[in-house]
């Protein structure tokens, strides 16, 4: 039992990091693009083989 007086400290502070980290990238604008890549992956310009 005196396992969890270590894990349940260690767990709140792992996701408040991961909830810091969310935070960070909404606030550093890292989904202003969601349908970006929709577009793009039906384009011919971005093609997986390179033109010769």
């Amino acid at each position: 039992m005196e396992v969890l007086s270590y894990l349940i400290p260690i767990s709140l502070i792992l996701g408040a990091i991961g909830l810091l980290a969310f935070v960070y990238t909404v606030r550093s604008n890292q989904y202003d693009d969601p349908e970006g890549d929709a577009r793009r992956i039906l384009s011919n310009d971005w093609d997986d083989r390179p033109k010769p």
